[in-house]
């Protein structure tokens, strides 16, 4: 079973080094088709699958529709379906905000991001005219440094973590300000310092500062936290220069922290969000400030649209995983479950305090600090290989755990014991050096 040599010859092959069994793995448990070994998964795919893998496997009536569905892909934005209606319904019931009722699908997070960025752009144009200013006025988008937002065209400019990543590919030249996550230290100096430089950018930019974007929680970035605080200011700042504030919830959104978005736990009112990963489609919710303008994207037919418009089979699917969610309360377990798994990383960070720092975390979107970068490559590589738990790095030295939402709270306690064991065994090693 050569898959890695195969593969190979036509894609860079760089990610794991096991071949997931699709058959044999299940819920928490990956298990590689080559060896039979089983992996604790608190990776679950960039944190896409929220019931982990193989969620139907009970289901065999679901599982007969799904397969029945996806012998065809119609365009949903022309040809609608009943299945699509179920999804929507499904959708609004579960994740829907009645202030954001305009809902918009795609196929991935990055062009979910764009298609909030062109409902700005278009809303910012037509705000403009209105009072009487050029309608080119609009162009720009206020972002945090740390973030990422994609690799699309327009995502490119605002995506600052990995050089890899954007280095090369031309960008707009648009107001970034520092992000003041809150492990940083100096919250508070931080927090003014990033204001002053997004009321300057506005000062810079008059008219022209159609959005402000920001994930409630920055992923790649570092796992960064930052206060409510500070995000309701930049929201005011929005409001008084005739912007819109849109959170970019892809990672942070469908119940990982706990609530259905974790900006609701921050008291957040976006204009816009945009979403992906364990919706298993791509999309945003629009409403609030977008109404001011009568003729927005919501409205024009052709403004914002795709050949698909998210794909059915995926819809299907999310849309069982929805009613499970909902039928088994998964989103107020994430924060039960969520609490004693921070409470496990904060007890392992005293352990190990001269190794261990800045354990964090909302529900179960949990992360902690190592000191120094190579050594929590180290860890993150000993997880994998000696105690058999995929986890993934993040920032310059961070260590994110992404559990599905369906994770056994004994689960997250083999998953902190090991974490707890290889921090001991790199331990062991430095002293024996």
């Amino acid at each position: 079973m050569d898959v890695h040599g195969r593969l190979a010859r036509h894609l860079l092959v760089d990610g794991y080094r096991l071949v997931l069994d699709l058959e044999r793995s299940r819920g928490s448990r990956l298990v590689d088709a080559r060896t039979g070994r089983s992996y604790l998964d608190f990776y679950t795919f960039f944190a896409s699958a929220p019931l982990g893998v193989n969620p139907f496997d009970d289901d065999p009536d679901f599982l007969a529709l799904l397969g029945r569905i996806a012998a065809n892909k119609p365009a949903n934005s022309d040809l609608y379906t009943s299945h699509l209606a179920d999804f929507i319904e499904t959708f609004n019931r579960v994740l829907g905000d009645p202030e954001l009722p305009h809902l918009f699908f795609v196929e991935g997070g990055a062009l979910a991001v764009e298609n909030a960025l062109k409902c700005a752009f278009d809303w910012k144009s037509r705000r403009n005219e209105a009072a009487g200013r050029p309608p080119e006025l609009g162009t720009k988008v206020l972002h945090l440094t740390r973030a990422f937002h994609g690799r699309s065209g327009y995502t490119l400019s605002l995506t600052n973590t990995d050089p890899v990543k954007t280095d090369r590919f031309p960008t707009f030249g648009w107001p970034r300000i520092e992000v003041p996550a809150v492990h940083f230290g100096g919250v508070e100096a931080a927090e003014e310092r990033a204001l002053a430089q997004a009321r300057a950018a506005f000062e810079r930019h008059p008219h022209d500062i159609a959005c402000f974007i920001a994930e409630p929680i920055q992923g790649e970035g570092g796992d960064n936290h930052m206060r409510a605080e500070f995000l309701r200011a930049m929201e005011e700042l929005c409001h008084d220069n005739d912007a819109l504030f849109v959170m970019d919830e892809v990672q942070t959104g469908a119940g990982i922290t706990g609530t259905p978005w974790a900006h609701q736990q921050l008291g957040l009112r976006p204009d816009i969000v945009a979403f992906a990963k364990k919706i298993q489609v791509g999309g945003v919710m629009a409403g609030r400030r977008v109404d001011l303008v009568p003729d927005n994207v919501f409205q024009v037919s052709g403004r914002i649209n795709s050949t698909w418009g998210g794909g059915l089979v995926d819809m299907v699917r999310s849309r069982r995983i929805l009613e499970i969610v909902e039928r088994d309360d998964l989103i107020a377990r994430a924060g039960e479950l969520g609490h004693g798994l921070l409470t496990s990383l904060l007890k392992l960070q005293a352990r190990f305090p001269e190794v261990v720092e800045n354990a964090r975390g909302r529900g179960l979107m949990c992360a902690f600090d190592l000191l120094d970068p190579a050594e929590r490559d180290r860890l993150v590589t000993r997880l994998r290989r000696e105690e058999g738990v995929l986890v993934l790095p993040c920032g310059e030295r961070s260590v994110r755990l992404r559990p599905a939402l369906s994770v056994t709270p004994e689960e997250l306690a083999e998953g902190a014991a090991a974490i707890g064991r290889a921090l001991e065994a790199s331990q062991d090693l430095q002293l024996s050096a």
